[in-house]
């Protein structure tokens, strides 16, 4: 009975209808008003023709989608400077802002586009106003130009004008939190059109439904996309051939390599952190087992026996480790496996049952889904150090959680209005949005690592 839920969990998956190329929208649900307020001054473009992406206008909804900050309405702006120089301070603190960011745009002869931007802290711009004095190294009176976080030029192809606006949107997060920006990252996930020739579809987007691209159709289910650490391949699972099957598919070459096709299920592909090998689940013994598989040598080894049911797999930050969802205790928990087998430790114990877990790049928290005893499936996030449990989402069934590469978000599919649609949910559970497809489902979301 257990392994008939399991793999009716893991099909699950597979479920989606969705638009050939609807982009993602963001849809806002609630946290915005607790988030940081900065403001992103539209920037100063004076060319005949529009701009071919309104820079502006992307960073801003970067820095919103991250959780951490609420950009100001342009209507709200006391002025639009276009540069340090034209700011005013005083009517700037008066929005409560403690941050703006200001530039140009111009073409070159080349018919590229010459970006200048400025971070402007307006706490410290106030308090240096009046040509304010700081020593330099050798002990001499400058002027103090510390309010200026960061003053950039660079020059960009019309077509990479998005890529570079979410590139700022990097600079920016890093800048005011410390932590590494994830705006130029990816999201694979699968699509149904049930009325398509190739009705299911693997697709990429970037990470905020941007920029789609089909990189994989199938008369038969395709399911659990996995990216690869350097963000070039995907693993996936396939029943082209009438049975589940893994895959690792080149998305930039469409080459495609079979890597397991052994009886009955073949399922849940994972790399691992350095790439060199797959955790991977098949039931060729019987019972779901989780397995490793080494990328060069092709040597398949088994982690766990017995006649419990075990899938799910996710390594550590590390790589000395995977989590993974069982069933040995009888209802499905999460637990931990050295990469080499053995022992393995139960880390959940709150809800009536807990899957998908995954843990965060720092190595502090794991995001799960976690049921409650009133049967709802909810996203959770659980200190490993201490134990304790939050609860993030509070819709009916949520699932698939993937988690940013800089561990601030997570993407995962929901339920709304009896469509799955992709949303997301900040770490700390303040801010969440919804990305619907237009007329259609999507599900089973993975979001790419770094990109260089």
């Amino acid at each position: 009975m257990l392994k008939r839920v399991f793999l009716g969990f893991i099909l699950s998956l597979t479920a989606a209808v969705s638009t050939a190329h609807a982009a993602l929208e963001l849809v806002i649900t609630e946290g915005i008003n607790s988030a940081r307020p900065i403001a992103i001054v539209p920037f100063k473009w004076e060319g005949q023709e529009p701009l071919p992406q309104d820079i502006s206008a992307v960073i801003a909804s970067d820095l919103q989608r991250s959780g951490k900050f609420n950009p100001l309405r342009v209507n709200d702006m006391p002025q639009t400077p276009y540069g340090e120089s034209e700011v005013d301070f005083d009517q700037w603190t008066n929005t409560g802002v403690d941050s703006i960011v200001v530039g140009a745009v111009t073409q070159t002869e080349t018919g590229d586009y010459r970006v200048n931007y400025q971070l402007i802290d307006i706490v410290r711009g106030q308090l240096t106003q009046g040509d304010a004095k700081a020593l330099s190294s050798d002990g001499q009176l400058v002027s103090s130009r510390d309010h200026i976080l960061f003053n950039k030029v660079a020059t960009v192809p019309k077509n990479r004008m998005r890529e570079y606006a979410h590139r700022i949107s990097d600079l920016i997060y890093e800048e005011l939190t410390g932590e590494k920006g994830a705006f130029r990252t990816r999201i694979a996930y699968v699509v149904v059109q049930e009325d398509a020739d190739y009705p299911y579809q693997l697709r990429v987007a970037d990470y905020d439904g941007y920029n789609e691209r089909l990189v994989l159709r199938s008369k038969q289910p395709l399911m659990s996309p996995a990216w690869s650490p350097d963000g070039s391949k995907l693993a996936y699972v396939s029943f082209q051939n009438g049975q589940s099957e893994i895959f690792m598919m080149d998305i930039y070459t469409g080459k495609r390599e079979k890597l397991t096709s052994y009886p009955r299920h073949n399922g849940a592909p994972r790399f691992s952190p350095d790439g060199d090998k797959l955790a991977l689940v098949l039931s060729k013994s019987g019972s779901l087992h989780l397995y490793t598989l080494d990328l060069k040598t092709r040597k398949l080894e088994q982690l766990t026996k017995g006649r419990s049911n075990n899938t799910e797999p996710y390594w550590t930050p590390d790589g000395d480790s995977l989590v993974f969802t069982s069933d040995r205790g009888g209802r499905p928990q999460i637990y931990q496996m050295s990469e080499n087998g053995g022992t393995a430790k139960r880390l959940t114990w709150q809800g009536m049952q807990n899957l998908s877990g995954q843990i965060t790049p720092d190595g502090r928290f794991m995001v799960m889904v976690n049921q409650n005893n009133s049967g709802q499936f909810n996203l959770a996030k659980q200190d490993l150090e201490t134990g304790a449990v939050q609860i993030l989402t509070e819709t009916l069934l949520d699932e698939s959680p993937s988690i940013a590469p800089n561990g601030s978000m997570v993407i995962y599919s929901s339920t709304y209005n009896q469509a799955n649609v992709l949303s997301m949910v900040s770490i700390d559970g303040r801010f969440k949005a919804r990305l619907p497809l237009t007329n259609g489902r999507v599900r089973a979301p993975a979001w790419s690592p770094f990109l260089k």
